[in-house]
């Protein structure tokens, strides 16, 4: 017989402890249904308005993707058949921006006829929306800037006169507007009245923009003077640059030295110091030879009658020879104070070893091929010194290639100087070990020959 209790106890064991997983997943919708009600969520259609602004999004997404589709490619393509191929990737750049306003137009246009979305965030979508085009606009702008400073770089003229730093002007004052205008955007205010605002600030801008201004105001005047060009060869030791310009930009200018290094000089620093441009001896066509010889002065001397006469073996130097001896015949005719007096040395001007050299290496270099005939031509002697006597060779080559300059200057003094001793000259070269070496040798045996007498007369 069953108990009560026990027919109690059976069915309370027999059901199960918790609730089902349908039961719970159903209990979990429902309580967030009642979340989302109490908040307000199904109050004016919101959750379709979600749904229509994450579809007006992925519209935006589409036409972008449409767009570079049906315009990069064919840009592309049409400004490889340009003198602009090289600059596809500008042009590529200029028409990716230009692509992206299209998701923003849409969002900014569409936003409003969403219906059941909070005035705030309509409000906020639009204004970011418009901040987005204004900066995306920007950037297409310097990329169209960027784009027409790479069209110009193909004219000819293009190296003389550099219009990169105006291009860098142009981007500062493109990027500037749009921060204006994306702030006036954000705040909800007129950009006049920020810009009204900016000449309490104009001490601090000043400041701010020190740099960009001399530099700004450097680039007008080397353009506008035509004091530098890239390509140039310049020559600024106090910056430790010696080479040729590669790049003029609005801050810098870069120049890459000899040695493949490269330095960067500030613009304003080329009005400010001192340089020198080695462009215009370019253009002349023509190189300066300027180099002294260091004759030893104790070797000069008057010629004698046969020193004369071997010389006019010299065929350059006949004409020379022909007019000196008519002058000297003149001089010292006219200078003679008695009978016989012209025949002595210390009444008679004679041609000397020094100034007959002097006038061999100016006709030497009057007919030699690679010599300019239009630049100055000089034989000249300077000032002795105690390494001395210097006689300076003055003129110009007629080629301005840097190689070739070295090999004709070296050419030059290599045959004046293995031509000196025929007019009994000597270069003046300051002992070295091998003339130590022999006079400590003509000393010594001197030495040892004056004694070997004293000791035989000993013996």
């Amino acid at each position: 017989m069953k108990t009560p209790g026990a027919i109690a106890i059976v069915p309370a064991c027999q059901r199960p402890c918790g609730p089902s997983l349908q039961e719970a997943q159903i209990s979990i919708f429902d309580d967030a249904h009642g979340v989302l009600t109490r908040a307000g969520a199904f109050e004016g259609g919101l959750v379709s308005g979600v749904l229509s602004v994450t579809g007006l999004v992925l519209l935006g997404w589409f036409a972008n993707w449409l767009a570079k589709k049906l315009v990069i490619r064919p840009v592309t393509e049409i400004i490889a058949r340009t003198p602009l191929r090289n600059e596809a990737a500008d042009a590529r750049s200029l028409v990716t921006h230009l692509a992206n306003v299209v998701p923003a137009v849409i969002l900014l246009q569409g936003i409003p006829l969403v219906a059941g979305l909070p005035e705030r965030f309509v409000l906020f979508v639009q204004v970011v929306a418009q901040s987005f085009v204004v900066f995306t606009l920007a950037r297409a702008l310097s990329d169209l800037l960027e784009l027409a400073n790479d069209a110009y770089e193909l004219k000819p003229d293009a190296a003389s006169r550099p219009i990169k730093g105006y291009v860098q002007v142009g981007k500062i004052v493109v990027y500037a507007a749009a921060a204006i205008l994306i702030t006036a955007t954000l705040i909800g205010q007129s950009p006049f009245l920020l810009l009204s605002g900016l000449g309490a600030l104009a001490a601090v801008l000043m400041l701010i923009f020190r740099d960009t201004i001399l530099s700004l105001v450097a680039s007008v005047q080397l353009r506008s003077n035509d004091m530098l060009r890239v390509g140039d060869w310049i020559e600024m030791p106090q910056l430790n640059a010696d080479g040729d310009v590669i790049d003029i930009a609005l801050h810098t200018v870069k120049v890459q030295n000899f040695d493949k290094t490269v330095t960067t000089i500030p613009t304003h620093k080329l009005i400010s110091d001192s340089y020198r441009n080695w462009r215009f001896m370019r253009e002349w066509g023509g190189r300066r030879i300027k180099r002294p010889l260091l004759l030893d002065q104790t070797t000069v001397s008057f010629l004698s009658r046969q020193q004369w006469d071997d010389l006019r073996a010299f065929a350059i130097l006949r004409p020379y020879m022909d007019a000196k001896e008519q002058e000297l015949a003149v001089w010292n005719a006219a200078h003679a104070y008695g009978e016989g007096e012209e025949d002595r040395p210390a009444n008679r001007r004679r041609p000397t070893n020094a100034g007959t050299f002097r006038a061999y290496v100016k006709a030497y270099l009057k007919v030699h091929p690679r010599i300019s005939k239009r630049g100055t031509l000089l034989v000249r002697q300077l000032e002795p010194t105690e390494k001395g006597l210097p006689l300076e060779i003055y003129c110009f080559t007629n080629t301005a290639d840097w190689g070739e300059y070295e090999a004709i200057q070296a050419d030059i003094f290599d045959h004046l100087i293995a031509i000196l001793p025929q007019f009994g000259l000597r270069l003046f070269q300051q002992p070295g070990g091998a003339d130590l070496a022999r006079l400590d040798a003509c000393v010594s045996g001197g030495t040892h020959q004056s004694r070997v007498p004293s000791r035989q007369g000993d013996t």
